[in-house]
């Protein structure tokens, strides 16, 4: 499986167009937010210390949780053209176990998604610093690193399962297209949640990579809102959480983060448990 892993790796970090429209989303939310987001939110909260700091922290705490998304898609289009040129029936005719050639593409792509993941948060934090932001402290690095781990497997999952109906690179480029256009409001990360209509938030809040946001959200803006906790009263940071996704609120039951976790993995394991049915009855 190792040389299988390899493999793939080396055909999607070969392809340039590849890595650039995996992350064509990332790209998309940074000058959606660098344009009009940003300073439309931070004039929302002007009341707050260092609103656009805060802004900044939302903003790339939903940008990294959809980065493995949109990477491991992108790198599943290795699997995609190894069956439109029949590449796939020759390792089928090869020693290599089915389980070992599926394990091959799931494991190159949950490492290229977790990996582009960790880029973009390094990006993202030498961005918000020249926007006069300050660096997150190792504790809360560490817990952003975990979470996106948990992420990743979700989301690699998640793609295999969608990527696994496809056979040519026509329909896998047009859905990936809808795809990444889609991830940033199923997932609340443009415009913040609060202002959606009730539907729309109930789509977000039930949607896996979402609770992953929320999470990363939790964490960055954490200290911030230790901060304002110190001047600001408790119904109105718990009000602008709820505006800003930052926590999801069902009636007056706020969701714990035990929740997140556990609808996190769960579906990580519903979706591996969905391909491999899907598997048994088809190829891959």
């Amino acid at each position: 499986m190792t040389a299988l892993i390899k493999r793939n790796l080396l055909v999607f970090f070969r392809d340039k167009a590849a890595i650039f429209f995996s992350l064509l989303a990332s790209l998309i939310i940074i000058g959606l937010y660098a344009l009009f987001l940003g300073n439309n939110m931070a004039s929302y909260l002007r009341d707050f210390p260092s609103a656009r700091q805060l802004v900044d922290r939302w903003l790339v705490a939903g940008l990294v949780s959809i980065t493995s998304i949109t990477t491991a898609m992108g790198a599943f289009g290795v699997m995609v053209i190894d069956k439109t040129k029949h590449i796939i029936q020759d390792f089928y005719t090869s020693p290599v176990s089915r389980w070992k050639l599926v394990g091959g593409y799931i494991f190159s792509a949950f490492i290229i998604g977790y990996l582009l993941s960790v880029v973009t948060l390094l990006v993202a934090q030498v961005y918000m610093l020249t926007q006069g932001g300050t660096m997150m402290s190792f504790a809360t690095y560490g817990k952003t690193l975990l979470v996106l781990l948990l992420a990743g497997i979700t989301n690699t999952t998640m793609m295999f399962f969608i990527t696994a109906f496809f056979s040519t690179e026509n329909a896998f480029s047009t859905a990936a297209t809808v795809l990444g256009t889609l991830i940033g409001f199923v997932t609340g990360i443009y415009i913040p949640i609060g202002v959606l209509p009730e539907s729309v938030q109930w789509i977000i809040k039930v949607f896996p990579t979402s609770h992953a946001v929320i999470l990363l959200r939790q964490i960055m803006t954490g200290a911030l809102f230790t901060s304002y906790a110190e001047v600001m009263p408790a119904e109105s940071l718990a009000e602008v959480k709820e505006m800003m996704g930052i926590e999801f609120h069902f009636g007056q039951t706020v969701l714990p983060v035990y929740i997140s976790l556990l609808i996190l993995a769960g579906a990580g394991v519903l979706f591996f448990l969905l391909s491999f049915i899907h598997m048994k009855h088809k190829q891959v």
